[in-house]
C-alpha cells in the first residue's frame, strides 16, 4: 500500500496510531488535530486518502466533505466518529464519505478500508447535500456494535433505492422506527408516510385509495405475516398494478416481521409470490442480547431524553449498570426504554440503584407466547411451551428472583377476570366457581387490581 494519508483527529493517541501503521504499511502520513490544517493541506493538493474524525475542535468532518469534494474530486475520505447512531452512517453516505467507521475501530479492518480507498477510482462527486433540520436524535437506533454498524452502513445505501424493503427482527427491535428512518433521510421525505391496516386492503377501492394516500411517498406494510389470504393477494396485485407505472406516483413499499416470512411460505401460510415482491432487500434488526455492548449506549440514550422531557437527572449506578448490561432483555429495545422511563418516576434518588432494578425487571410480564401454537393444545403443554421460551429468553442466564409469584399472577388474574365476567360480577357466585373463600377472592381481587363490573348475566 503505498499514497499519502492525511489523518485529522484531536485524540494525539489515535493519530500515533494510525501514523504508525500507515507508515509500517509504506505510507506517508501527515497528521494533524485541525480541522483547519487539514482543509488547507487538501487545497494545496496534498494527500491521496483523507481519514478524518467527525467532532473536531475547530469545525465538523461530516460538514467539510463537501468542500472537499467540490476542492478535490476523487479524493476519498474515510470517516471515523464516536457518534455511534444511524445518523453518523446516513449523513457521512449522502456527503458522499468512501467509508465510515464508528469508534473504537478494528485497526486491520481499517487498513484494508484504506487499501481499498487508494486503489479504488472514485466516481464524479454528486452535489451537496441539503442540510436537513432534523437531525434523528430522537431515534433509539444507537450502536457501535458491528451488527448495527453493518444495519446503518445498508439503510444508507438502499434509502434513496426504489427498490422494496423487508424488515425483520424479533418484537421491539425497532423494525418500524427502521422504515421511518428509511423514509424520513430519503428523497421522498416530504410525501406521505402510510402504515397499511388490513382494512385498508378491504373493500373494491381499498387498494386504489391506499395508494392514493401513498402517492409517491412510502408505503409499509407491517407485521406482514399476520395478514390473511385474502388481503396477500390483494396486496399481490396492487405491487403488479404499480409495476408498470412511470409517473413518479408509486410508493416506496416496505414491509415488517417478526416471523421468519421463508418458513411460514414452506408451510403454506404465505404467498410465495407475495414473498419474492417484497424481499428485494432485507434488514434484519438484531435483537438486543445480540448487542450487549449497544445496552449501555440506549440506557444513557433514554436516561437523556427523560432528562430533557421530565426535566429528571437520573444516572444508573455502577452495579445497576452492569444488571442492566447483563439482562437478556426479552423484549428489546421497547422494554428496556420503559423500564427506564419507569425507573426515572419511581426513584427518589439521582442514582438507580441496583435493587431498583431488580425490581423493576422482576414485577415485568412474561413475554407474549410464540405465534403458532396450535389452539387444541392442552392448557399445561401451552404453558409448559411458554415459559421454557420465557426461560430461553434469558440467554443461559437465570431470569430475575420471584419467577413463582409472577408465573402465578400472570395465570390468577385472567382465570379471575374471567371468572368474574362469566358470573356476571357476582363475587360469591365467582367464588363458588372458583372453589376458594369470598374473602380471599375480594383480596385477591384488590392485591390483582382487578375491576368489577356486576350486570345481569343470564346463566
Amino acid at each position: 500500500m503505498d499514497g499519502t494519508v492525511l489523518v485529522a483527529d484531536d485524540d494525539r493517541t489515535i493519530r500515533t496510531v494510525l501514523t504508525q501503521a500507515l507508515t509500517r504499511a509504506g505510507c506517508k502520513v501527515h497528521a494533524t488535530s485541525s480541522l483547519i490544517t487539514l482543509m488547507r493541506w487538501v487545497e494545496e493538493g496534498k494527500g491521496d486518502l483523507v481519514i478524518s474524525d467527525v467532532v473536531m475542535p475547530d469545525g465538523n468532518g461530516l460538514e467539510a466533505l463537501p468542500k472537499i469534494s467540490r476542492m478535490r474530486p476523487g479524493l476519498p475520505v474515510i470517516v471515523i466518529s464516536a457518534q455511534n447512531t444511524i445518523m453518523t452512517a446516513i449523513q457521512a453516505a449522502e456527503a458522499e464519505a468512501f467509508d465510515y467507521l464508528p469508534k473504537p475501530f478494528d485497526l486491520p479492518d481499517l487498513m484494508k478500508r484504506s487499501a481499498r480507498a487508494l486503489d479504488v477510482k472514485r466516481r464524479a462527486p454528486k452535489p451537496a447535500p441539503t442540510p436537513r433540520s432534523d437531525t434523528g436524535e430522537d431515534l433509539p437506533l444507537v450502536g457501535r456494535t458491528p451488527a448495527m454498524q453493518a444495519l446503518y452502513r445498508l439503510v444508507a445505501r438502499v434509502m434513496n433505492t426504489d427498490l422494496p424493503v423487508l424488515i425483520t427482527g424479533e418484537s421491539g427491535t425497532g423494525k418500524s422506527l427502521i422504515a421511518r428512518a428509511i423514509h424520513d433521510f430519503s428523497d421522498r421525505r416530504n410525501m406521505p408516510f402510510v402504515v397499511a391496516q388490513a382494512s385498508d386492503l378491504q373493500g373494491v377501492d381499498g387498494p386504489a385509495s391506499l395508494l392514493s394516500r401513498a402517492r409517491g411517498g412510502s408505503l409499509v406494510f407491517d407485521e406482514v405475516a399476520d395478514l390473511d389470504e385474502d388481503a396477500q393477494a390483494r396486496i399481490v396485485r396492487m405491487l403488479d398494478m404499480l409495476g408498470g407505472r412511470e409517473d413518479g406516483a408509486a410508493p416506496r413499499v416496505m414491509a415488517t416481521s417478526q416471523t421468519d416470512l421463508a418458513g411460514q411460505m414452506e408451510a403454506g401460510r404465505f404467498r410465495q409470490d407475495l414473498f419474492y415482491r417484497l424481499g428485494g432487500v432485507t434488514l434484519h434488526v438484531p435483537a438486543l442480547r445480540e448487542r450487549v455492548d449497544d445496552i449501555p449506549l440506549l440506557a444513557e440514550h433514554f436516561l437523556a431524553r427523560g432528562e430533557r422531557d421530565l426535566g429528571t437527572v437520573r444516572r444508573l449506578s455502577p452495579e445497576a449498570r452492569e444488571l442492566v448490561r447483563a439482562y437478556s432483555w426479552p423484549g428489546n429495545v421497547r422494554q428496556l426504554e420503559n423500564t427506564l422511563k419507569r425507573l426515572m418516576v419511581t426513584s427518589s434518588e439521582p442514582e438507580i440503584t441496583r435493587a431498583e432494578v431488580e425490581g423493576a425487571l422482576g414485577s415485568q410480564p412474561l413475554p407474549e407466547p410464540m405465534k403458532g401454537m396450535g389452539d387444541g393444545d392442552k392448557l399445561s403443554a401451552s404453558v409448559a411451551r411458554h415459559l421454557k421460551r420465557y426461560f430461553d429468553l434469558h440467554g443461559g442466564q437465570l431470569p430475575p428472583a420471584g419467577v413463582y409469584n409472577r408465573i402465578l399472577r400472570e395465570v390468577e388474574t385472567p382465570l379471575i377476570e374471567i371468572a368474574l365476567d362469566a358470573t356476571g360480577g357476582n363475587q360469591a357466585k365467582c367464588a363458588d366457581l372458583l372453589g376458594i373463600n369470598r374473602n380471599t377472592l375480594r383480596k385477591k381481587i384488590t392485591d390483582l387490581d382487578i375491576r368489577v363490573t356486576r350486570r345481569r348475566k343470564l346463566m
